[in-house]
């Protein structure tokens, strides 16, 4: 019965949560509207999210978050450098696509994150079968170096995670 009205019990106490922040006040209508949010937006969002995920391979989980933290720390000193130091016509912008082995919706929508986090990239398009992935990157040089980045050092571990 609980499951039925609430489908996500951690997003509609984050959407609570958030709009009590947000009103900043605790008076009836404020509660009441945060409660309509937090019921009425999973129930309307439900078939938008991809399969609820089995957390496999917790360590590996946790190296790949790690390592994603590291390497978004970088490209923002890499992107603030290159926007500081040289004129337009010198940043190699470009759109790269690399081939996916992945094709679980978790681990896509994980990667995808990934990609939009590191200043420098954005995630462009993916295929309609899930077989090739389009991201436009700021500076890029070394193309083959970059696909094979992505495959070995976000891809693998994700196909450990979500596909295994």
């Amino acid at each position: 019965m609980m499951r039925r009205w609430l489908p996500s019990p951690p997003l509609s106490l984050a959407l609570f949560v958030v709009w009590l922040l947000l009103n900043q006040t605790l008076d009836a209508a404020t509660l009441l509207m945060a409660t309509i949010l937090a019921v009425a937006v999973p129930l309307l969002t439900q078939s938008l999210r991809p399969a609820t995920a089995r957390m496999r391979k917790p360590g590996t989980a946790l190296r790949l978050a790690w390592r994603v933290l590291i390497d978004v720390l970088e490209s923002a000193l890499q992107v603030a450098g290159l926007l500081l130091s040289r004129r337009s016509a010198r940043i190699h912008a470009r759109f790269v696509e690399i081939p996916l082995k992945m094709r679980d919706p978790n681990g896509l929508a994980v990667l995808s994150m990934i990609c939009c986090l590191a200043p420098g990239t954005a995630w462009a398009e993916l295929s309609f079968d899930r077989s090739r992935l389009l991201l436009h990157l700021f500076e890029l040089e070394d193309e083959a170096a970059f696909i094979t980045l992505i495959k070995e050092r976000y891809e693998a571990p994700l196909l450990e995670i979500f596909e295994s």
